[in-house]
C-alpha cells in the first residue's frame, strides 16, 4: 500500500475543501471497498480525508418518505422498523448484500460509490482495463467474463455495478443529495451513474470534491407488495449473478402500478422502464410477467461467458414478479 496522509475533518465545509482542492485526495468512511483497493494497489491516495465523526448519519421519517444520512450503516437502515413495513424490498435487498460485519461498517452513502467488482479491474497487473487506466483496452472482453454486465455496456468496458441495495433505491426513485464547494444540489438516483459509453472511468456525475450527505427514499404505498430477489453462486458473501426488485401495487388482478429494476445484469443500476410500461394495467399473471421479462432482457448484449445470463435474468425477474404479486393478492 502506498502511503498517505490522514486527515480527519471537523465538518463537510472543510471535508469538501480538502478533497475538492486536490485529485489526489479521498473521502474515507466505513472503508470496506476503498481499504481494499488500496491495499491491492488499484487506488493510491496520497491523502484519506476521514468523515466518520461528521453528522450525517441516522435515518428521519416523513409522511411520505425517509432521509438516509450517508453515514448510516446498513445494518442500521436494515433494522429500521418503517423500512421493513413500507419498503420491505429494500431491507431484502441489504441482509442479502453483505454479512453482518460488513453491514454493521459498510454506509449507504458508500455503498452507492462502491467500484466495480470486475476482476481484471481490480489487479493491477492486469494492463488494459479502461476503467482503471484510460484507453489501455477492456481485457474482460475477450477473457472470462461471467461475472460482467449485459445490459449498457460499451466496446470499452462490461464491468458490472455489484450493490444490492441500489436495485431497490433506482426503482423507488431515490434521490441523492450531495454538498460541493459551489453548495448543495439534490441527484435523482437514475441519473446518478453513467454507463460505461467511451469513458468507463467517470461512473457517475460527480463533481470532484462533492460528498454525498444523504439519500432520500419514497415509501412505497401501503397497499403496494415488494420483494428482492438475488441468485448466486452460493448462499452468502457473493455477487448476484442476476437479481430483481420489484413493487407492484394490484387491484381486483390488475396490476396499476410497478417498479421494476435488475442487479447482476447492468453496467449501471437497472430500471427497466420497458417492463414497466408492459406491467401497468395488465392481468397480474404469468403471461405479462415473461412479456415483462422479455422487454427488460431485449437490449441484452453478450459474450460467450455472459449469454447464460439473458435467461438467468428472465427467469429472476418473472420469479420476483410472481412473488411480489402473491403478496399483493
Amino acid at each position: 500500500m502506498r502511503p498517505f496522509e490522514y486527515v480527519r475533518a471537523v465538518d463537510a465545509g472543510q471535508a469538501v475543501a480538502l478533497v475538492s482542492a486536490d485529485p489526489d485526495t479521498s473521502y474515507l468512511a466505513g472503508g470496506t471497498t476503498q481499504l481494499d483497493l488500496m491495499k491491492d494497489g488499484v487506488l493510491g491516495p496520497a491523502r484519506l480525508v476521514d468523515i466518520t465523526r461528521l453528522p450525517l448519519g441516522g435515518i428521519t421519517h416523513t409522511g411520505s418518505a425517509i432521509r438516509v444520512g450517508a453515514l448510516t450503516t446498513m445494518e442500521e437502515l436494515a433494522a429500521d422498523p418503517v423500512v421493513a413495513a413500507r419498503l420491505p424490498f429494500v431491507r431484502e435487498a441489504l441482509l442479502l448484500g453483505a454479512s453482518t460485519q460488513l453491514r454493521n461498517l459498510a454506509t449507504i452513502g458508500g455503498n452507492l460509490l462502491q467500484r466495480a467488482r470486475c476482476r481484471y479491474f481490480r489487479d493491477p497487473t492486469v494492463a488494459a482495463c479502461n476503467k482503471r487506466e484510460p484507453g489501455s483496452g477492456c481485457a474482460a472482453i475477450t477473457g472470462a467474463a461471467r461475472m460482467h454486465a449485459i445490459l449498457g455496456t460499451s466496446d470499452h468496458c462490461i464491468a458490472l455495478h455489484a450493490s444490492d441495495v441500489v436495485v431497490p433505491l433506482t426503482a423507488l426513485d431515490a434521490v441523492v443529495h450531495v454538498q460541493g464547494v459551489e453548495g448543495q444540489r439534490s441527484i435523482p438516483l437514475t441519473g446518478f451513474y453513467l454507463p460505461p459509453g467511451d469513458t468507463p472511468h467517470i461512473e457517475n456525475v460527480l463533481q470532484r470534491g462533492e460528498l454525498i450527505t444523504a439519500i432520500e427514499v419514497p415509501l412505497l404505498p401501503e397497499a403496494a407488495r415488494s420483494h428482492y430477489l438475488k441468485v448466486r453462486d452460493r448462499v452468502s458473501y457473493e455477487f448476484a449473478l442476476t437479481s430483481a426488485g420489484v413493487a407492484l401495487e394490484v387491484e381486483d388482478g390488475v396490476v396499476r402500478q410497478a417498479r421494476v429494476a435488475l442487479g447482476g445484469v447492468g453496467t449501471i443500476p437497472w430500471r427497466a422502464w420497458a417492463a414497466e410500461d408492459v406491467l401497468r394495467g395488465a392481468p397480474a399473471g404469468r403471461g405479462a410477467f415473461r412479456a415483462a421479462a422479455d422487454a427488460a432482457l431485449a437490449g441484452a448484449r453478450t459474450l460467450p461467458g455472459t449469454a447464460f445470463k439473458v435467461e438467468l435474468a428472465r427467469r429472476t425477474l418473472i420469479r420476483t414478479l410472481e412473488t411480489a404479486a402473491g403478496a399483493a393478492s
